[in-house]
């Protein structure tokens, strides 16, 4: 009997990111009322005792439910939205979002998103990226995906995108009751998997939702976290919409990317969603830094298994070493691509 052909798994979605392509500032300025509010006398450490209040989803949708298993790094697609952070934890994380040091070197604007905060960086919001290096949350951030996963790098810990809303508002420019008015183009990201986190009081909301598109075409929604909760979905892989919130003040909410914490599962992350909104020093300094040691964590270990072989006096190889090789060789051309 013939062996079975090995079928090789998808090619990863071609994403598009927004048409910016340097450093564009908000024109529009963050209402004062926002950082008045956010100050806070009382700054404290991230104490995941005080500040984690974790609930499992109620439901987790698995790649295959929407029509796209054996794609991704996980058969886990996109949760409903869980309790992750504290009241207070929050509080935490606005004050530093909508500190001077923060909103003076980074807000950035894009043709997705007009108002955003991104690259804070641990010196000027430590209790945010504490919280995302938090032993406790990335468990259970990877619990709900189904693989074990680590910030991708800093600089896209707290992407925090701002929205101010009309709160007389619950109805479409043309008047008719927005169900399915879209706040973001259909798109896949650039991350194998990303956390988005409310920041705001939804109580007055309407919308919110994420509109994902099955394998078959068709689309179904997925409820919009509130304050304090979260929702994880393996976004590079599931092209997906945000639809408007209306009513209510503000929609704030917190994006962290996230990819496999073992060297050993694919990395197919790509610049293209966030080369336009970033310090391209910093970004391709931590991006290298990732992709450079995840090679070297690859070669100690078939440098091992080398060894290992040869005390066992067996012989080289040479396909499986060929094979290896090309894997590398290729990790290494899709870093050439995003390095521009």
């Amino acid at each position: 009997m013939a062996p079975a052909a090995l079928v090789a798994p998808p090619a990863p979605p071609r994403v598009v990111g927004p048409e910016t392509r340097r450093i564009t500032r908000p024109t529009n300025k963050i209402p004062k009322f926002l950082i008045d509010e956010a100050c806070i006398t009382n700054k404290e450490s991230f104490d995941p005792e005080k500040h984690v209040n974790f609930q499992p989803p109620s439901k987790i949708y698995t790649m295959k439910e929407i029509g796209l298993e054996g794609h991704g790094i996980s058969p886990n697609a996109v949760s409903e939205p869980f309790p992750l952070f504290t009241e207070g934890a929050i509080k935490q994380i606005r004050a530093e979002v909508f500190s001077e040091s923060v909103l003076e070197s980074c807000q950035y604007s894009s043709t997705f998103v007009k108002n955003m905060v991104r690259g804070m960086g641990p010196v000027r919001a430590p209790f945010t990226y504490d919280a995302w290096y938090c032993p406790e949350v990335l468990a259970r951030i990877s619990e709900v995906a189904g693989i074990e996963l680590v910030p991708v790098f800093d600089f896209d810990i707290g992407n925090v995108n701002i929205s101010v809303n009309d709160p007389s508002s619950t109805k479409g420019p043309d008047g008719s009751k927005c169900d399915n008015l879209s706040a973001f183009a259909w798109h896949y990201d650039s991350f194998p998997f990303v956390c988005v986190t409310m920041l705001s009081d939804c109580t007055e909301m309407i919308g919110g939702e994420t509109m994902i598109k099955n394998g078959n075409g068709e689309t179904m929604k997925v409820r919009g976290p509130t304050m304090g909760t979260a929702v994880v979905m393996q976004g590079r892989y599931i092209e997906h919409q945000a639809l408007k919130a209306l009513g209510g003040r503000e929609r704030i909410s917190m994006v962290t990317a996230f990819r496999p914490k073992s060297p050993f599962v694919k990395d197919e992350i790509i610049l293209t969603g966030v080369r336009g909104t970033s310090d391209l020093s910093e970004l391709y300094s931590q991006y290298s830094m990732y992709r450079l040691e995840v090679l070297e964590e690859r070669i100690r270990a078939h440098m091992k298994k080398e060894r290992k072989r040869e005390d066992a006096k067996r012989p080289f190889d040479v396909d499986n070493t060929k094979r290896f090789l090309m894997e590398q060789k290729e990790f290494l051309e899709s870093m050439l691509e995003e390095i521009v």
